[in-house]
Protein backbone atom coordinates (compact mmCIF):
# COMPACT_ATOMS: atom_id res chain seq x y z
CA UNK A 1 0.00 0.00 0.00
CA UNK A 2 1.28 3.46 -0.90
CA UNK A 3 2.38 5.60 2.05
CA UNK A 4 -0.03 8.25 3.20
CA UNK A 5 0.96 11.87 2.59
CA UNK A 6 0.16 15.12 4.40
CA UNK A 7 -0.48 18.11 2.17
CA UNK A 8 -0.94 21.63 3.48
CA UNK A 9 -3.10 24.26 1.81
CA UNK A 10 -1.84 27.79 2.36
CA UNK A 11 -4.60 30.19 3.33
CA UNK A 12 -4.13 33.97 3.40
CA UNK A 13 -6.03 37.26 3.04
CA UNK A 14 -9.04 35.86 4.89
CA UNK A 15 -11.34 37.76 7.21
CA UNK A 16 -9.92 38.17 10.68
CA UNK A 17 -11.12 39.36 14.08
CA UNK A 18 -12.09 38.29 17.58
CA UNK A 19 -15.05 38.66 19.86
CA UNK A 20 -17.42 36.77 22.18
CA UNK A 21 -18.30 33.20 21.25
CA UNK A 22 -21.82 32.59 19.97
CA UNK A 23 -24.45 30.78 22.04
CA UNK A 24 -23.93 27.66 19.95
CA UNK A 25 -20.14 27.72 20.17
CA UNK A 26 -20.25 28.19 23.94
CA UNK A 27 -22.80 25.41 24.48
CA UNK A 28 -20.87 22.81 22.48
CA UNK A 29 -17.46 23.88 23.82
CA UNK A 30 -18.75 23.61 27.40
CA UNK A 31 -20.33 20.20 26.78
CA UNK A 32 -17.19 18.76 25.18
CA UNK A 33 -14.80 20.04 27.86
CA UNK A 34 -16.77 18.16 30.52
CA UNK A 35 -16.38 14.83 28.71
CA UNK A 36 -13.58 12.34 29.32
CA UNK A 37 -10.97 12.79 26.55
CA UNK A 38 -11.91 9.46 24.97
CA UNK A 39 -15.52 10.59 24.54
CA UNK A 40 -14.81 14.01 23.00
CA UNK A 41 -14.72 12.73 19.36
CA UNK A 42 -18.38 11.72 19.70
CA UNK A 43 -19.21 15.40 19.20
CA UNK A 44 -17.42 15.61 15.85
CA UNK A 45 -19.60 16.22 12.80
CA UNK A 46 -18.34 14.02 9.97
CA UNK A 47 -19.31 12.86 6.51
CA UNK A 48 -17.56 10.85 3.81
CA UNK A 49 -18.43 9.84 0.27
CA UNK A 50 -16.94 8.14 -2.80
CA UNK A 51 -16.40 10.42 -5.80
CA UNK A 52 -17.28 8.91 -9.15
CA UNK A 53 -15.72 9.44 -11.67
CA UNK A 54 -13.43 11.46 -9.42
CA UNK A 55 -12.13 15.01 -9.03
CA UNK A 56 -8.64 16.17 -10.05
CA UNK A 57 -6.60 16.76 -6.90
CA UNK A 58 -5.67 20.38 -7.82
CA UNK A 59 -9.37 21.15 -8.31
CA UNK A 60 -10.21 19.85 -4.83
CA UNK A 61 -7.33 21.74 -3.18
CA UNK A 62 -8.38 24.99 -4.86
CA UNK A 63 -12.00 24.43 -3.83
CA UNK A 64 -10.96 23.86 -0.19
CA UNK A 65 -8.97 27.08 -0.18
CA UNK A 66 -12.01 28.94 -1.58
CA UNK A 67 -14.20 27.28 1.04
CA UNK A 68 -12.06 28.77 3.80
CA UNK A 69 -12.65 32.23 2.35
CA UNK A 70 -16.41 31.66 2.22
CA UNK A 71 -16.91 30.44 5.79
CA UNK A 72 -15.12 31.98 8.78
CA UNK A 73 -16.17 29.12 11.06
CA UNK A 74 -13.61 26.89 9.29
CA UNK A 75 -10.65 29.03 10.42
CA UNK A 76 -11.93 30.07 13.87
CA UNK A 77 -10.37 29.06 17.18
CA UNK A 78 -12.09 29.15 20.60
CA UNK A 79 -10.30 29.91 23.84
CA UNK A 80 -11.13 31.45 27.23
CA UNK A 81 -9.86 34.94 28.01
CA UNK A 82 -8.27 36.02 31.30
CA UNK A 83 -11.65 36.05 33.06
CA UNK A 84 -12.62 32.61 31.72
CA UNK A 85 -15.14 33.99 29.21
CA UNK A 86 -15.04 32.10 25.91
CA UNK A 87 -13.95 34.07 22.86
CA UNK A 88 -13.67 33.26 19.17
CA UNK A 89 -10.58 34.20 17.16
CA UNK A 90 -10.88 34.26 13.37
CA UNK A 91 -7.49 33.72 11.74
CA UNK A 92 -6.83 35.52 8.46
CA UNK A 93 -4.06 33.13 7.42
CA UNK A 94 -2.68 29.68 8.16
CA UNK A 95 -2.33 26.14 6.84
CA UNK A 96 -5.03 23.50 6.35
CA UNK A 97 -3.91 19.86 6.51
CA UNK A 98 -5.16 17.37 3.91
CA UNK A 99 -4.49 13.71 4.69
CA UNK A 100 -3.85 12.08 1.32
CA UNK A 101 -4.00 8.31 0.81
CA UNK A 102 -2.98 7.16 -2.68
CA UNK A 103 -4.59 3.93 -3.87
CA UNK A 104 -2.89 1.44 -6.15
CA UNK A 105 -3.96 1.37 -9.80
CA UNK A 106 -6.08 -1.40 -11.30
CA UNK A 107 -3.20 -3.14 -13.11
CA UNK A 108 -3.44 -6.59 -11.60
CA UNK A 109 -2.99 -5.47 -8.00
CA UNK A 110 -6.64 -6.23 -7.26
CA UNK A 111 -5.78 -9.94 -7.21
CA UNK A 112 -3.47 -9.47 -4.22
CA UNK A 113 -4.82 -10.24 -0.76
CA UNK A 114 -3.61 -6.91 0.61
CA UNK A 115 -5.14 -4.84 -2.22
CA UNK A 116 -7.68 -2.25 -1.04
CA UNK A 117 -10.28 -0.44 -3.12
CA UNK A 118 -10.40 3.39 -2.80
CA UNK A 119 -13.76 3.14 -1.01
CA UNK A 120 -12.31 0.77 1.60
CA UNK A 121 -9.24 2.94 2.06
CA UNK A 122 -11.49 5.99 2.36
CA UNK A 123 -13.66 4.36 5.00
CA UNK A 124 -10.62 3.50 7.09
CA UNK A 125 -9.15 6.96 6.73
CA UNK A 126 -12.49 8.55 7.63
CA UNK A 127 -12.84 6.41 10.75
CA UNK A 128 -9.34 7.37 11.86
CA UNK A 129 -9.84 11.11 11.31
CA UNK A 130 -13.28 11.14 12.94
CA UNK A 131 -11.93 9.39 16.06
CA UNK A 132 -9.62 12.30 16.92
CA UNK A 133 -10.73 15.19 19.13
CA UNK A 134 -10.04 18.82 18.23
CA UNK A 135 -8.04 21.27 20.31
CA UNK A 136 -10.15 24.31 19.49
CA UNK A 137 -7.66 26.71 21.11
CA UNK A 138 -4.79 25.80 18.78
CA UNK A 139 -6.37 24.01 15.80
CA UNK A 140 -8.78 24.97 13.08
CA UNK A 141 -11.95 22.86 13.42
CA UNK A 142 -11.61 21.13 10.03
CA UNK A 143 -9.92 17.89 9.02
CA UNK A 144 -9.79 16.62 5.41
CA UNK A 145 -9.06 13.12 4.10
CA UNK A 146 -8.76 12.16 0.42
CA UNK A 147 -8.03 8.91 -1.42
CA UNK A 148 -6.56 9.30 -4.90
CA UNK A 149 -6.16 6.99 -7.86
CA UNK A 150 -4.89 7.96 -11.28
CA UNK A 151 -4.54 11.60 -10.31
CA UNK A 152 -8.19 11.82 -9.26
CA UNK A 153 -9.67 12.05 -5.78
CA UNK A 154 -11.94 9.00 -5.52
CA UNK A 155 -13.07 9.34 -1.90
CA UNK A 156 -13.32 12.33 0.42
CA UNK A 157 -13.73 12.67 4.17
CA UNK A 158 -14.77 15.83 6.03
CA UNK A 159 -14.49 15.92 9.82
CA UNK A 160 -15.38 19.07 11.75
CA UNK A 161 -15.58 20.06 15.36
CA UNK A 162 -19.18 20.52 16.47
CA UNK A 163 -18.14 24.00 17.65
CA UNK A 164 -17.86 24.94 13.96
CA UNK A 165 -20.99 23.41 12.42
CA UNK A 166 -24.20 21.58 13.24
CA UNK A 167 -25.91 19.07 10.95
CA UNK A 168 -27.54 21.73 8.78
CA UNK A 169 -24.32 23.70 8.56
CA UNK A 170 -22.49 20.58 7.41
CA UNK A 171 -25.08 20.09 4.69
CA UNK A 172 -24.50 23.64 3.45
CA UNK A 173 -20.74 23.07 3.56
CA UNK A 174 -20.94 19.89 1.47
CA UNK A 175 -23.14 21.65 -1.08
CA UNK A 176 -20.71 24.57 -1.35
CA UNK A 177 -17.67 22.32 -1.73
CA UNK A 178 -19.45 20.35 -4.47
CA UNK A 179 -20.37 23.55 -6.30
CA UNK A 180 -16.80 24.89 -6.10
CA UNK A 181 -15.41 21.62 -7.47
CA UNK A 182 -17.88 21.87 -10.37
CA UNK A 183 -16.68 25.34 -11.28
CA UNK A 184 -18.82 27.80 -9.31
CA UNK A 185 -16.93 30.85 -8.07
CA UNK A 186 -16.83 31.90 -4.40
CA UNK A 187 -18.45 35.20 -5.40
CA UNK A 188 -21.38 33.39 -7.03
CA UNK A 189 -21.92 31.22 -3.96
CA UNK A 190 -21.64 34.17 -1.57
CA UNK A 191 -24.32 35.99 -3.54
CA UNK A 192 -26.50 32.89 -3.70
CA UNK A 193 -26.27 32.27 0.07
CA UNK A 194 -26.71 35.92 1.14
CA UNK A 195 -27.62 36.96 3.71
CA UNK A 196 -25.57 34.50 5.76
CA UNK A 197 -24.11 35.62 9.08
CA UNK A 198 -20.56 34.71 9.94
CA UNK A 199 -20.00 33.66 13.59
CA UNK A 200 -18.64 37.06 14.67
CA UNK A 201 -21.69 38.75 13.14
CA UNK A 202 -23.98 36.30 14.90
CA UNK A 203 -22.33 37.01 18.25
CA UNK A 204 -22.81 40.72 17.63
CA UNK A 205 -26.53 40.16 17.03
CA UNK A 206 -26.86 37.98 20.13
CA UNK A 207 -25.38 40.72 22.30
CA UNK A 208 -27.55 43.41 20.74
CA UNK A 209 -30.77 44.69 22.32
CA UNK A 210 -32.83 42.68 19.85
CA UNK A 211 -30.82 39.52 20.45
CA UNK A 212 -31.03 39.83 24.22
CA UNK A 213 -34.82 40.27 24.00
CA UNK A 214 -35.10 37.12 21.88
CA UNK A 215 -32.94 35.19 24.34
CA UNK A 216 -34.99 36.31 27.34
CA UNK A 217 -38.29 35.51 25.61
CA UNK A 218 -37.19 32.05 24.53
CA UNK A 219 -35.88 31.15 27.98
CA UNK A 220 -39.10 32.37 29.57
CA UNK A 221 -41.14 30.05 27.34
CA UNK A 222 -38.78 27.15 28.02
CA UNK A 223 -39.09 27.57 31.79
CA UNK A 224 -42.88 27.92 31.52
CA UNK A 225 -43.07 24.48 29.87
CA UNK A 226 -40.66 23.08 32.45
CA UNK A 227 -43.10 24.07 35.20
CA UNK A 228 -46.01 22.37 33.42
CA UNK A 229 -44.56 18.97 32.53
CA UNK A 230 -44.28 15.89 34.76
CA UNK A 231 -41.23 15.74 37.01
CA UNK A 232 -40.59 12.14 36.00
CA UNK A 233 -41.80 10.10 33.04
CA UNK A 234 -40.23 6.69 33.65
CA UNK A 235 -39.77 5.04 37.05
CA UNK A 236 -36.35 5.62 38.60
CA UNK A 237 -33.58 3.22 37.63
CA UNK A 238 -33.56 0.00 39.63
CA UNK A 239 -29.81 -0.45 39.30
CA UNK A 240 -26.64 1.37 38.36
CA UNK A 241 -26.64 1.93 34.59
CA UNK A 242 -24.21 -0.06 32.50
CA UNK A 243 -23.10 0.79 29.00
CA UNK A 244 -25.93 2.26 26.92
CA UNK A 245 -26.95 0.00 24.01
CA UNK A 246 -27.70 1.49 20.60
CA UNK A 247 -30.52 -0.07 18.56
CA UNK A 248 -31.18 0.77 14.90
CA UNK A 249 -34.50 -0.07 13.29
CA UNK A 250 -34.23 0.15 9.49
CA UNK A 251 -37.63 0.36 7.77
CA UNK A 252 -37.98 0.52 3.96
CA UNK A 253 -41.74 1.05 4.39
CA UNK A 254 -41.52 4.10 6.67
CA UNK A 255 -40.50 6.84 4.17
CA UNK A 256 -43.63 6.48 2.04
CA UNK A 257 -45.87 5.88 5.06
CA UNK A 258 -44.61 9.02 6.81
CA UNK A 259 -45.26 11.06 3.68
CA UNK A 260 -48.77 9.64 3.33
CA UNK A 261 -49.71 10.44 6.95
CA UNK A 262 -48.21 13.92 6.67
CA UNK A 263 -50.18 14.61 3.48
CA UNK A 264 -53.43 13.38 4.99
CA UNK A 265 -53.15 15.69 8.02
CA UNK A 266 -51.43 18.56 6.21
CA UNK A 267 -48.45 18.53 8.56
CA UNK A 268 -44.72 17.94 8.10
CA UNK A 269 -43.15 14.50 8.05
CA UNK A 270 -41.11 15.62 11.06
CA UNK A 271 -44.33 16.16 13.01
CA UNK A 272 -45.46 12.61 12.17
CA UNK A 273 -42.24 11.10 13.54
CA UNK A 274 -42.36 13.36 16.60
CA UNK A 275 -46.00 12.38 17.24
CA UNK A 276 -45.20 8.66 17.11
CA UNK A 277 -42.20 9.17 19.40
CA UNK A 278 -44.33 11.10 21.91
CA UNK A 279 -47.08 8.46 21.82
CA UNK A 280 -44.64 5.59 22.45
CA UNK A 281 -42.90 7.57 25.21
CA UNK A 282 -46.18 8.00 27.06
CA UNK A 283 -47.19 4.39 26.42
CA UNK A 284 -43.98 2.85 27.79
CA UNK A 285 -43.80 5.34 30.68
CA UNK A 286 -47.39 4.64 31.70
CA UNK A 287 -48.08 8.37 31.49
CA UNK A 288 -50.79 10.45 29.86
CA UNK A 289 -48.29 13.05 28.66
CA UNK A 290 -44.90 13.26 27.01
CA UNK A 291 -42.03 15.73 27.28
CA UNK A 292 -39.24 15.60 24.72
CA UNK A 293 -36.07 17.61 24.31
CA UNK A 294 -36.13 18.27 20.56
CA UNK A 295 -33.04 19.33 18.60
CA UNK A 296 -33.97 22.27 16.34
CA UNK A 297 -31.80 23.73 13.59
CA UNK A 298 -32.78 27.37 14.32
CA UNK A 299 -32.56 28.51 10.70
CA UNK A 300 -35.71 30.63 10.98
CA UNK A 301 -33.98 34.02 10.79
CA UNK A 302 -33.08 34.82 7.14
CA UNK A 303 -29.52 35.65 8.16
CA UNK A 304 -29.06 32.16 9.61
CA UNK A 305 -30.76 30.13 6.87
CA UNK A 306 -27.51 29.46 5.00
CA UNK A 307 -25.02 29.93 7.83
CA UNK A 308 -22.20 27.39 8.06
CA UNK A 309 -21.89 27.46 11.84
CA UNK A 310 -23.37 25.86 14.94
CA UNK A 311 -26.86 27.29 15.39
CA UNK A 312 -28.91 24.25 16.43
CA UNK A 313 -30.46 24.35 19.89
CA UNK A 314 -32.79 22.43 22.17
CA UNK A 315 -36.51 23.04 22.21
CA UNK A 316 -38.85 21.66 24.86
CA UNK A 317 -41.87 19.81 23.45
CA UNK A 318 -44.76 19.05 25.80
CA UNK A 319 -47.82 17.03 24.75
CA UNK A 320 -50.38 16.87 27.61
CA UNK A 321 -52.65 14.11 26.18
CA UNK A 322 -50.35 11.67 24.44
CA UNK A 323 -52.72 8.71 24.75
CA UNK A 324 -55.39 9.92 22.32
CA UNK A 325 -56.02 8.38 18.90
CA UNK A 326 -52.92 8.69 16.76
CA UNK A 327 -54.49 10.93 14.12
CA UNK A 328 -55.39 13.41 16.87
CA UNK A 329 -51.88 13.18 18.33
CA UNK A 330 -50.40 14.00 14.91
CA UNK A 331 -52.49 17.17 14.55
CA UNK A 332 -51.79 18.43 18.06
CA UNK A 333 -48.08 17.56 17.79
CA UNK A 334 -47.75 19.73 14.70
CA UNK A 335 -49.27 22.76 16.45
CA UNK A 336 -47.15 22.26 19.59
CA UNK A 337 -43.97 21.68 17.56
CA UNK A 338 -44.21 25.08 15.87
CA UNK A 339 -44.02 26.76 19.27
CA UNK A 340 -41.10 24.52 20.22
CA UNK A 341 -39.15 25.54 17.13
CA UNK A 342 -39.90 29.22 17.62
CA UNK A 343 -38.40 29.29 21.12
CA UNK A 344 -35.25 27.19 20.58
CA UNK A 345 -32.77 30.03 19.89
CA UNK A 346 -31.29 31.20 23.20
CA UNK A 347 -28.23 31.23 25.44
CA UNK A 348 -28.10 27.62 26.63
CA UNK A 349 -25.64 28.28 29.45
CA UNK A 350 -27.81 31.11 30.79
CA UNK A 351 -30.81 28.77 30.75
CA UNK A 352 -28.82 26.09 32.59
CA UNK A 353 -27.94 28.59 35.32
CA UNK A 354 -31.60 29.59 35.60
CA UNK A 355 -32.67 25.95 35.90
CA UNK A 356 -30.02 25.30 38.56
CA UNK A 357 -31.37 28.23 40.58
CA UNK A 358 -34.96 26.98 40.33
CA UNK A 359 -33.87 23.49 41.35
CA UNK A 360 -32.02 24.88 44.36
CA UNK A 361 -35.22 26.69 45.36
CA UNK A 362 -37.13 23.40 45.25
CA UNK A 363 -39.24 24.21 42.17
CA UNK A 364 -40.61 21.08 40.48
CA UNK A 365 -39.45 20.94 36.86
CA UNK A 366 -40.29 18.61 34.01
CA UNK A 367 -38.31 15.54 33.02
CA UNK A 368 -35.99 16.43 30.10
CA UNK A 369 -34.24 13.08 29.78
CA UNK A 370 -35.86 11.99 26.49
CA UNK A 371 -34.29 13.44 23.32
CA UNK A 372 -35.59 13.47 19.73
CA UNK A 373 -33.41 14.51 16.78
CA UNK A 374 -34.64 14.38 13.17
CA UNK A 375 -31.47 14.45 11.08
CA UNK A 376 -33.01 13.59 7.69
CA UNK A 377 -32.16 15.63 4.62
CA UNK A 378 -29.37 17.49 6.40
CA UNK A 379 -26.73 15.42 4.63
CA UNK A 380 -26.80 13.32 1.45
CA UNK A 381 -28.47 9.94 1.98
CA UNK A 382 -25.94 7.26 2.85
CA UNK A 383 -25.53 4.02 0.97
CA UNK A 384 -28.08 1.40 1.97
CA UNK A 385 -27.19 -2.25 1.36
CA UNK A 386 -30.26 -3.54 3.21
CA UNK A 387 -33.22 -5.39 1.73
CA UNK A 388 -36.92 -4.64 1.59
CA UNK A 389 -37.83 -5.86 5.08
CA UNK A 390 -37.66 -4.11 8.46
CA UNK A 391 -34.58 -5.06 10.47
CA UNK A 392 -33.38 -4.30 14.00
CA UNK A 393 -29.68 -4.29 14.82
CA UNK A 394 -27.51 -3.47 17.84
CA UNK A 395 -24.35 -1.98 16.31
CA UNK A 396 -22.61 -0.41 19.31
CA UNK A 397 -22.71 0.45 23.01
CA UNK A 398 -21.83 3.81 24.57
CA UNK A 399 -20.52 4.92 27.92
CA UNK A 400 -23.33 5.96 30.32
CA UNK A 401 -24.73 9.45 29.72
CA UNK A 402 -25.91 11.06 32.97
CA UNK A 403 -29.42 12.49 32.83
CA UNK A 404 -30.43 10.62 29.68
CA UNK A 405 -33.28 8.11 29.47
CA UNK A 406 -33.09 7.80 25.70
CA UNK A 407 -32.00 9.64 22.57
CA UNK A 408 -33.78 8.85 19.30
CA UNK A 409 -32.36 9.93 15.92
CA UNK A 410 -34.26 9.72 12.64
CA UNK A 411 -31.82 8.91 9.83
CA UNK A 412 -32.36 8.86 6.06
CA UNK A 413 -30.70 6.32 3.80
CA UNK A 414 -31.14 5.75 0.10
CA UNK A 415 -34.00 3.25 0.39
CA UNK A 416 -35.19 3.38 4.00
CA UNK A 417 -35.77 5.42 7.12
CA UNK A 418 -33.84 4.35 10.20
CA UNK A 419 -34.54 5.06 13.85
CA UNK A 420 -31.41 4.92 16.02
CA UNK A 421 -32.09 4.72 19.75
CA UNK A 422 -29.58 4.91 22.60
CA UNK A 423 -31.04 4.29 26.06
CA UNK A 424 -30.24 3.77 29.71
CA UNK A 425 -30.67 -0.02 30.10
CA UNK A 426 -31.59 0.34 33.77
CA UNK A 427 -34.67 2.36 32.71
CA UNK A 428 -35.37 0.96 29.24
CA UNK A 429 -33.92 -2.53 28.81
CA UNK A 430 -33.37 -3.91 25.32
CA UNK A 431 -36.82 -5.49 25.21
CA UNK A 432 -38.42 -2.10 25.94
CA UNK A 433 -36.26 -0.43 23.28
CA UNK A 434 -37.49 -3.01 20.76
CA UNK A 435 -41.13 -2.36 21.71
CA UNK A 436 -40.53 1.38 21.40
CA UNK A 437 -38.97 1.25 17.93
CA UNK A 438 -41.38 -1.28 16.47
CA UNK A 439 -44.21 0.67 18.09
CA UNK A 440 -43.21 3.90 16.32
CA UNK A 441 -43.16 2.05 12.99
CA UNK A 442 -46.50 0.32 13.66
CA UNK A 443 -48.29 3.55 14.59
CA UNK A 444 -47.25 5.24 11.35
CA UNK A 445 -47.77 2.24 9.07
CA UNK A 446 -51.23 1.57 10.53
CA UNK A 447 -52.26 5.19 10.08
CA UNK A 448 -50.94 5.17 6.51
CA UNK A 449 -52.92 2.04 5.66
CA UNK A 450 -56.08 3.55 7.19
CA UNK A 451 -55.70 6.62 5.02
CA UNK A 452 -54.96 4.53 1.92
CA UNK A 453 -58.16 2.57 2.52
CA UNK A 454 -60.05 5.86 2.78
CA UNK A 455 -58.71 6.83 -0.66
CA UNK A 456 -57.47 10.27 0.42
CA UNK A 457 -54.20 11.73 -0.84
CA UNK A 458 -54.22 15.49 -0.14
CA UNK A 459 -51.11 17.57 -0.64
CA UNK A 460 -48.74 18.50 2.17
CA UNK A 461 -49.10 22.04 3.46
CA UNK A 462 -46.09 23.87 1.93
CA UNK A 463 -45.86 26.13 4.97
CA UNK A 464 -45.49 23.21 7.35
CA UNK A 465 -42.05 22.86 8.97
CA UNK A 466 -40.27 19.76 7.75
CA UNK A 467 -37.26 17.66 8.77
CA UNK A 468 -34.89 20.48 7.86
CA UNK A 469 -36.29 22.31 10.89
CA UNK A 470 -34.19 19.98 13.01
CA UNK A 471 -30.50 19.32 13.19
Amino acid sequence: MTTRQLLQIAFSSGRTGSGPATWGQRAIWDAVRQLPPADAPRYNIATAAPLDPGVPLPVLLTALQQLLHLHDSLHTRLLPDESGFLRQVVDGEGLLDVHLQPAEEHDGHEDREDYKEPAELGARLHEELAAQAFDTATQWPLRIGAVTAGGLVRHISLVLSHTAVDGTGMGRLVADLSALCLGSSPEELAELRAPARQPLEEAEFQNSERGLRRDAGARTQFVRKLRLGPARLFPPAAAQPGRFPNAVLRSPALPRAVERVAARHRVSTGSVLLAATAAMTARLAGSTEAVLNVVVNNRFLPELANAVSVVAGDGLFHLPDATAEFDEIVRRTHAAAIGTYRHAYYDKLALAAEIDQLTAEGVRLADRSCVFNDTRELLPATADPGGDRTTLSWPVEFEPRPGLTYALDALQTADALSLAMTADPSVLPRSAMERFLYGVEELILTEAVTEADAGTTPEVDPAAPGPADHA
